[in-house]
């Protein structure tokens, strides 16, 4: 669905504006959530019923909707390091949608400084400080205690929005060499059509439409050390682009 620009200008505002008043009753939820449950049970109780739910009423009300393939391939009771492409601020929504199990993004530095979505994200999510030597290799430990503690990671390898005419930004090997230290599977999803309603270069112009989320079989990387971090990249590379060409 298509909308001249100034409707799209003024359904983003109002999108906006709608994001800022839902996080002034949002953020005491999680404030309650992790107050009175444990910490090993606060970040399962606020992905499935806050996060996931937000993101949902929230598309609802603005006739987003997300088509998700492949859901059957995930186990929502197993541990991951999920990866995916990143083309819109529309997209860690979409993620949340797609994705059942209880996950932590690992979020810029920058994002912590948010006025309240700051504290959520320092509550539930992993950040990195991608300047720092020493603070990506913290975050790396940190993202491996998750994966220890039951909670899968997920990470854009591209590390920033895509705003090119090409599918994919190269990757970074964070999250592959998370993966094979880790042992557990890598779960490649892929996001299509996000930039059309929500496009990185003109970050409030908003349209309704569909956004499809497409899951492929994990990769195993038992067995694969050091080494194999170039051959799981590529592979989830390739997984991305076959969707995206």
């Amino acid at each position: 669905m298509l909308l001249l620009r100034p409707f799209r200008l003024l359904y983003g505002l109002l999108a906006a504006t709608l994001f800022a008043v839902s996080l002034l009753i949002v953020v005491p939820v999680y404030f309650l959530v992790f107050t009175f449950f444990s910490e090993k049970r606060a970040p399962h109780i606020a992905h499935k019923y806050i996060s996931r739910s937000w993101a949902k009423i929230f598309y609802i009300i603005f006739l987003i909707r997300v088509k998700v393939k492949g859901r059957e391939l995930i186990d929502k009771n197993k541990t991951y390091v999920f990866v995916a492409n990143h083309l819109s601020q529309l997209d860690i929504p979409a993620y949340a949608i797609a994705c059942r199990n209880t996950i932590r993004f690992l979020a810029k530095i920058e994002l912590t400084k948010i006025p309240l979505m700051g504290w959520v994200i320092h509550k539930l999510y992993l950040s990195v400080d991608r300047s720092n030597k020493e603070a990506r290799h913290r975050s790396m430990l940190n993202m491996r205690k998750s994966i220890e503690d039951g909670i899968s990671v997920f990470i854009c390898p591209e590390g920033t929005r895509n705003r090119t005419s090409e599918p994919l930004l190269p990757f970074k090997d964070g999250a592959f060499r998370l993966a094979i230290e880790a042992q557990v599977p890598l779960a490649v999803l892929t996001v299509i059509d996000s930039q059309k309603l929500l496009s990185p270069l003109r970050p409030v112009e908003l349209a309704p439409g569909i956004i499809h989320a497409i899951w492929d079989a994990p990769i195993d990387t038992r067995g694969m050390t050091e080494a194999d971090v170039p051959l799981l990249k590529e592979k989830a590379r390739a997984l991305m682009l076959a969707h995206l060409k």
